[in-house]
């Protein structure tokens, strides 16, 4: 499991005091109204920042960030990913779970059959869907449902799922 969460990504700078314009990759984007602070992830290195305000528009979150106090400061945080601890995350309900728990997992067949690895977690809408590398098959797209996914152990980082007809490419 990782020991952080992402809740977003800072794209460019916005004015001239050093606000940044902030991706959010969280459902929730409400949710950096209630944080004191964040965790920049920059290259191999991370820095804490406590939130001192945070403004909305359209689909994007401005945040002023402590020691970040000009456009050119915050220029060098392009690109960062903004990082929470997992104590800090929105709790989860039944049958729900952290995309960054998911990343890596091993998937395999009610039948044992190894069929590869979560690379990433579309969010159509509807339902997300689960794009899998395989050695087999290539790129395979599993839907985010019961009729699909029988089992998620996070745990053990493995998802059990039951493929319906389709889904399966030819053999690459």
């Amino acid at each position: 499991m990782e020991e952080f969460l992402k809740v977003g990504v800072i794209t460019a700078p916005h004015g001239v005091r050093g606000e940044v314009r902030v991706y959010p990759t969280t459902d929730d984007p409400d949710r950096f109204r209630r944080l004191e602070t964040v965790i920049l992830q920059k290259g191999a290195g991370r820095e804490t920042h406590r939130i001192q305000s945070v403004k909305f528009s359209k689909n994007m979150v401005m945040l002023k960030l402590s020691d970040i106090d000009s456009m050119n400061e915050a220029e060098a945080y392009r690109n960062c990913d903004l990082l929470i601890p997992r104590d800090q995350g929105i709790p989860l309900g039944e049958d729900e779970y952290y995309i960054a728990d998911l990343i890596g997992m091993d998937v395999i067949t009610a039948e044992g059959q190894a069929l590869g690895v979560i690379r990433d977690v579309m969010q159509t809408g509807a339902n997300d869907v689960y794009v899998v590398d395989s050695e087999d098959y290539g790129e395979i797209l599993i839907p985010a449902i019961k009729a699909c996914i029988i089992q998620v152990n996070v745990n053990e980082n493995r998802m059990t799922v039951e493929l319906l007809p389709g889904l399966l490419p030819e053999k690459g």
